[in-house]
């Protein structure tokens, strides 16, 4: 089964947590704030880490299809 969901990403952030936010059309954001700043992918690499933690899935399981280099991202979840 996949799923996608939609994350806003801030890198730099003094600690690392995701926020999850419902949305008024009723999809989930997920706003994930991390220490480590957004070069040679570090970011994206600790974006996959603490979501998989929230999602108790493995990190080969998160893929991002959209976004690599931006801070809004779509990922791809393999369940």
């Amino acid at each position: 089964m996949t799923e996608t969901i939609i994350v806003r990403v801030t890198p730099k952030a003094s600690r690392n947590v995701v926020k999850v936010e419902p949305q008024a059309d009723g999809t989930v954001l997920y706003r994930v704030y991390v220490t480590t700043a957004a070069e040679d992918g570090k970011a994206n690499k600790a974006v996959i880490e603490l979501l998989a933690d929230l999602l108790g899935v493995r990190k080969s399981a998160l893929t991002i299809r959209q976004g690599l280099t931006n801070r809004n991202k779509v990922v791809q979840i393999e369940r």
